[in-house]
């Protein structure tokens, strides 16, 4: 009557968010606005509503106004709860010289 305690890790879904590079001028730390979509329930007029999330980009690879991806992750500060997983579209280089 042998018992293995063998627990297998659990597949973990993790929140994935698109959103726009707002502020990369922090170390390491990237700020992104997420945009969506609501609708008022009573007139079903849609509006949007954006909310920023600072996330971890550990090779500083991030630039203003570029489209990415973020994931949430275990705390890695005390506001910083997300961290990069690809850049989508980056921004127009030209745009950011001027």
């Amino acid at each position: 009557m042998e018992h293995k305690n063998t627990q297998e890790p659990k597949a973990v879904n993790k929140r994935k968010l698109e959103g726009v590079v707002t502020s990369d001028k922090m170390m390491k730390t990237i700020v992104v606005s997420v945009t969506r979509i609501k609708t008022n329930e009573k007139y079903n007029k849609q509006y949007k509503v954006s909310r920023k999330f600072k996330a971890h980009d550990e090779n500083r690879e991030a630039k203003i106004g570029d489209a990415v991806v973020i994931e949430e992750t275990r705390p890695i500060s005390r506001d910083k709860r997300w961290r990069l997983v690809n850049i989508m579209k980056k921004a127009d280089s030209t745009e950011n010289k001027e």
